[in-house]
């Protein structure tokens, strides 16, 4: 009896190993399977752009492939909610901006917190977004463009990529510093903001500096600022918001990999490593300097210290203009 009861209780335990075994194992063995990478925006914008260059590298640094799953809509939100919700298993990651994880999060309730549910892996890149005009604008320089927007206040709208993200609230920060009234035009990401700015239906965009350049090339856009406190390599004669006479305005934009909480520390190290690998190539950085941002190596701790000091940056810029993200 005692024999049967034991091989019972062994039967029963191996039958559990094997419905969970896949669950159980992945962690042990990660990764044994493709990981999906969330993307908050579409196809063809910024967060796209970033992590092209390093999507071949990733997969040859996890022996796996990495399967770009777009979630866009709700400033990212929607992409960062599903990870937040995710099994912290290593084959959900996401690629999040500083928007989802330090702006909308001070200005409208969400469905997760961006210090608590959430396991840093590591920033990707930092850069600026760039203030571009229609060509018809009747504006050459930032001084004229605030000029203009002061004799016709909220007459001038401007594009970004979504409500409550980084070119938003670089756009807010822009009003709010130099006394400009703009109206926001919100789009679902970057890429459709800038064919509605080429097509002349909004005369102004804070735009990703890789999604801008081809157009600047072109004349299809008329560069007037970058929002980061340096200038751009591949704007190298665009002036920075604070060349123009502002010195305390300061918008830098950041992307970074972030993924569900609670994930085991020896995936968080392995995912990092290859993440930091890819970084120091010279082909990602060439890459990524291509479109106007710098790689951003460093650990995760850095990465939660960068998106809880951004966090309080933002909330009081916020607080204090009363901002909404309904």
């Amino acid at each position: 009896m005692r024999q049967s009861r034991r091989n019972f209780l062994y039967g029963a335990a191996a039958g559990a190993l094997a419905l969970h075994g896949r669950a159980w194992a992945a962690p042990g063995n990660w990764p044994d399977r493709s990981i999906q990478l969330v993307m908050g925006y579409p196809s063809g914008g910024a967060t796209d752009g970033v992590m092209r260059p390093l999507e071949m590298i990733l997969q040859r640094e996890l022996g796996q492939p990495v399967v770009f799953d777009y979630r866009p809509g709700a400033g990212a939100t929607i992409a960062a909610t599903h990870t937040a919700r995710a099994k912290p298993d290593g084959y959900t990651l996401h690629v999040t901006d500083s928007g989802p994880m330090t702006i909308l999060p001070n200005g409208k309730q969400l469905a997760y917190d961006p210090l608590k549910d959430f396991t840093p892996i590591g920033l990707v890149c930092e850069g600026a977004s760039i203030i571009v005009a229609h060509p018809s604008l009747p504006v050459s320089n930032l001084g004229e463009l605030i000029a203009l927007a002061k004799e016709e206040p909220g007459q001038l709208h401007y594009g970004t990529s979504g409500l409550g993200g980084a070119a938003h609230l670089s756009g807010e920060l822009f009003q709010a510093v130099t006394g400009a009234s703009l109206e926001h035009v919100p789009y679902k990401g970057g890429s459709q903001a800038a064919i509605d700015l080429v097509g002349g239906q909004i005369p102004l965009a804070f735009a990703s500096t890789g999604t801008a350049l081809p157009f600047v090339e072109t004349g299809k856009m008329k560069p007037l600022a970058v929002t980061s406190r340096n200038r751009v390599a591949i704007f190298p004669d665009v002036p920075t918001v604070a060349e123009a006479g502002y010195p305390d305005y300061d918008a830098t934009v950041w992307f970074a990999i972030v993924a569900p909480p609670s994930l085991p520390r020896h995936i968080v190290d392995k995912a990092h490593t290859a993440l930091q690998t890819a970084l120091n190539t010279p082909e990602a950085g060439n890459a990524l300097r291509a479109q106007g941002y710098e790689p951003a190596p460093g650990s995760p701790e850095d990465l939660q210290r960068r998106i809880q000091a951004d966090n309080e940056k933002w909330r009081a810029l916020i607080r204090d203009k009363q901002i909404k993200f309904q």
